[in-house]
């Protein structure tokens, strides 16, 4: 019980340093889609403008992480009785969710573009790119460092992405210099939108997942059964199963039948496993039934874990 105390106590100082980084990352972002949307429209430059819609869509996914982040840090209450956790993936869904509409946007307009080519200011396209790789580079880089939360990882994805997006961009702009050809614009806008659905499709996929209560990102069923299976004094596991709760903090439930044993034995096997699924899988909520392996056929004769025996 120590240890899981002490595990609250390290994630609210991660909470802090999170919604910090999160804080200044929103205001910058901000700052700079109303650059790239100005100078996208004064340079004609329908590549700076998509820009200008992909960093809007991360202000509102760091707003939204934002917002889950002091959510999930909110204790649990007698109706939330796990808080707030699942806070942060619903922001990832509606996030992602916006992302799919902004990157349809920004191919219907790249379409139009290609009928109608307009002149473009490639030197203002080079210069406001620039200024949107180091910004995004040191955004990503900063999240980076507390990537492990799917809220959080959907944050850095975008920032990243937006990074080698801007850094086309410079490419491109540096390629109409050159050829004076506009239609490159419109395509570099193409592969942004690309870029932006794929990104938004493996949130929407993970998010769902967990909503679903799906098994956790890359955790194997089998593999937690046979842990429990090898703990000393277990004859079998039934009814198991594993989901998450925020994407940081996965429950567990499961039946288990042991032998008929006194109660301070079968305590030491429940430790035990409690133990394994901890540091093996980082499961921290149990809800572990333990049944007789001897009186199967008379049912309700489970011991409740952790009462009397003669309930």
């Amino acid at each position: 019980m120590h240890s899981h105390s002490s595990h609250g106590h390290s994630h609210g100082h991660h909470h802090g340093g999170t919604a910090r980084v999160l804080k200044i990352s929103t205001l910058v972002t901000l700052a700079y889609t109303v650059l790239l949307l100005v100078s996208g429209l004064r340079s004609h430059s329908l590549a700076l403008i998509s820009e200008a819609g992909h960093n809007l869509s991360d202000v509102l996914a760091l707003g939204l992480s934002l917002v889950a982040v002091y959510l999930e840090a909110r204790p649990a209450s007698a109706t939330k009785t796990y808080g707030w956790r699942r806070a942060g993936v619903l922001a990832a869904l509606i996030n992602a969710a916006l992302l799919i509409v902004v990157a349809f946007f920004i191919f219907y307009e790249a379409f139009q573009r290609l009928q109608k080519p307009e002149s473009i200011h490639a030197g203002t396209m080079i210069w406001v790119a620039a200024a949107g790789v180091v910004m995004n580079g040191v955004i990503a880089l900063l999240l980076y460092q507390s990537s492990r939360d799917v809220n959080i990882r959907s944050a850095f994805l975008h920032q990243f992405g937006d990074a080698i997006s801007t850094a086309v961009v410079i490419v491109g702009g540096w390629a109409i210099l050159a050829t004076g050809r506009v239609w490159i614009d419109s395509a570099l806008s193409f592969g942004i939108g690309a870029l932006i659905l794929w990104s938004a499709f493996g949130i929407v996929r993970e998010t769902l997942n967990i909503l679903l209560e799906g098994t956790p990102r890359g955790m194997k069923l089998e593999q937690v059964e046979a842990a429990i299976r090898e703990i000393v004094g277990v004859n079998d596991v039934h009814d198991l199963h594993v989901w998450s709760i925020g994407s940081e903090m996965h429950a567990l439930s499961c039946h288990i039948s042991i032998a008929d044993i006194p109660l301070s034995m079968s305590e030491r096997i429940l430790r035990d496993i409690k133990e394994r699924l901890h540091d093996g899988f980082h499961i921290e909520h149990t809800t572990i039934q333990l049944e007789h392996a001897i009186c199967e056929v008379a049912h309700g004769c489970v011991v409740p874990v952790g009462e009397e025996h003669g309930r």
